[in-house]
């Protein structure tokens, strides 16, 4: 089976239309999707509109449940409940937290249990280390599957674990760098400005992992951040860095 993995796509339309596009000429079977889909400065309800149109199998991220939610929403999560139509609202409402497929792939954003949760990355006061083998056994504990996709950090990374599980975080089609203050004060950055996706192939006893960049016109979408008075969007998009215009 060969399995194209997006993720965090934040609403960043044409960061997206590049990703499938180089998806077609690789020719897999099925596209999943894990997650933060629509929130963000660019255009929440044009991705939404595409999304829905191609039915891929695709979860809840953090910002799906914050956005639904209506309290206490930072500036990506307003900006993109602003804009989407109650069809599209209904759409988000209706996407599970996790998806299994065919018994031997999971999909979660965070962890199975926690949407906040980085799997393969750990936030500590001294910075970001690489979560321990046995930490992400204990996540994952009730999860027999050979295969797991996850998201939320942005960043590609993959981990095989002892037990033959093989993790797998696509990284980010649309927002290459954050910072963020949950569980301490941290940025994630992928250092370029690329839409990020994977491509897997393989059975449950070997999968095989192919991290893309894909190149796209990040400076347009920088300008429609700055034209929505985002321009703490713009560097990261621009660069795939944390900064300020």
């Amino acid at each position: 089976m060969k399995i194209a993995a997006i993720s965090d796509i934040h609403g960043n339309l044409s960061a997206l239309q590049a990703v499938l596009a180089d998806i077609e000429n690789e020719c897999v079977d099925l596209v999943i999707n894990l997650g933060d889909i629509l929130s963000g400065p660019l255009y929440p309800s044009e991705t939404a509109s595409l999304l829905m149109q191609l039915d891929y199998p695709t979860i809840k991220g953090n910002h799906e449940r914050q956005l639904l939610s209506g309290n206490n929403l930072g500036e990506s999560d307003s900006y993109a409940l602003n804009v989407i139509s109650n069809e599209q609202k209904h759409w988000l409402s209706q996407l599970p937290t996790e998806i299994l497929i065919n018994d031997d792939i999971y999909l979660t954003h965070g962890t199975p249990e926690n949407d906040l949760t980085y799997m393969l990355e750990t936030v500590t006061e001294q910075g970001i280390t690489p979560t321990p083998e046995n930490t992400v056994k204990q996540y994952l504990r009730n999860i027999d599957a050979s295969l797991i996709l996850c998201g939320h950090t942005h960043i590609p990374n993959l981990l095989r674990l002892d037990n033959g599980q093989l993790v797998v975080n696509p990284g980010s089609v649309g927002l290459q760098a954050y910072d963020d203050t949950y569980p301490f004060y941290h940025k994630m950055e992928s250092g370029s400005p690329h839409a990020r996706y994977a491509v897997i192939e393989g059975t449950s006893f070997n999968w095989e992992v192919n991290f893309k960049r894909v190149t796209y016109d990040w400076h347009a979408a920088a300008l429609q951040a700055k034209n929505n008075n985002r321009n703490d969007w713009m560097i990261p998009l621009k660069t795939g860095r944390v900064g300020k215009v």
